[in-house]
C-alpha cells in the first residue's frame, strides 16, 4: 500500500486528488494539510511514502517544506512531489535542489497523477514532460555555474554514462539495455553516482547532470 500525504492550501485540489487516489487499491491518502507547517507535522506523524506538496502556500511554502523533509533523517523514506499551476518558474529549480523527487503541473490527467504517485513511491525521478523540456532548455542556453562540476571527477566512466542516461529519463532497466549490463548493475552505478554527487534521489541527479555540464558535454 502506497501511503500519500496531500499538502495544498486549496481545499478543492486536496479533495479532488484524494477522491481520485482513494479509488485505487494500492494507494491510501493518510492525511491532508493546508500549509507546509501542518504538512511537515503530519509527515512526521504518518510517515507517508509520497507527499504531494503545493509549491506556493502560506505559513511554510513547498520549497521550505521539501527542504525540511529532506533534512530530517526520520523522513528519509518520504518522496516529495511538488505541485505547481505554472509548469515552470524560478521556484521549480529550487524545489528540485531542495530534495523534491519530481514536479507535476496540477492540470495533469488522472492517469498521469496515479502513475506519478507510483513512480515516486518506487524512488524514481519524476518530471512532467513540459518541465523536463524547459529544464533542458535552461541548461543548454545558459552556461552551467560549475560550482558542482568538481564532483564529477569522483565518478567512474560507467557511472558518468549512467548519470547521462538518468538525465534522459531512462529507468534502470532501460539503462541496463543501453549499457549492456544487468538491471542490478545499472542500479548500482546510479546509486553510487547519487552518493558521490550527494544527490538525495534521481531528480536531483538530473539537475546535477545539467548543472555540471555533464549532459551538454556528452550530448551536444
Amino acid at each position: 500500500m502506497i501511503r500519500v500525504l496531500i499538502v495544498d492550501d486549496q481545499p478543492l485540489i486536496r479533495g479532488g486528488f484524494r477522491a481520485l487516489l482513494d479509488l485505487e487499491d494500492d494507494i491510501e491518502v493518510v492525511a491532508e494539510a493546508a500549509d507546509g507547517a501542518e504538512g511537515l507535522r503530519l509527515a512526521r506523524e504518518n510517515l507517508p511514502d509520497v507527499a504531494l506538496v503545493d509549491i506556493r502556500m502560506p505559513v511554510l511554502d513547498g520549497i521550505a517544506t521539501t527542504r525540511r523533509i529532506a533534512a530530517d533523517p526520520a523522513l528519509a523514506g518520504v518522496r516529495v512531489v511538488i505541485l505547481t499551476n505554472y509548469g515552470l518558474d524560478e521556484y521549480v529549480f529550487d524545489a528540485l535542489r531542495a530534495g523534491a523527487a519530481g514536479v507535476l503541473v496540477k492540470d495533469i490527467v488522472p492517469e498521469d497523477l496515479l502513475y506519478a504517485v507510483r513512480v515516486a513511491a518506487r524512488g524514481e525521478a519524476l518530471l512532467a514532460p513540459s518541465i523536463t523540456r524547459k529544464l533542458i532548455d535552461r541548461y543548454v542556453t545558459q552556461p552551467p555555474p560549475g560550482r558542482t562540476a568538481g564532483r564529477l571527477a569522483e565518478l567512474t566512466t560507467r557511472e558518468r554514462e549512467a548519470v547521462v542516461l538518468v538525465a534522459r529519463g531512462l529507468s534502470n532497466g532501460e539503462i541496463a539495455d543501453q549499457m549492456v549490463i544487468s538491471p542490478l548493475t545499472a542500479k548500482t552505478h546510479v546509486n553510487r553516482a547519487m552518493t558521490k554527487l550527494r544527490a538525495r534521489d534521481r531528480a536531483q541527479l538530473v539537475v546535477l547532470a545539467y548543472e555540471t555540464g555533464l549532459v551538454r558535454a556528452q550530448n551536444p
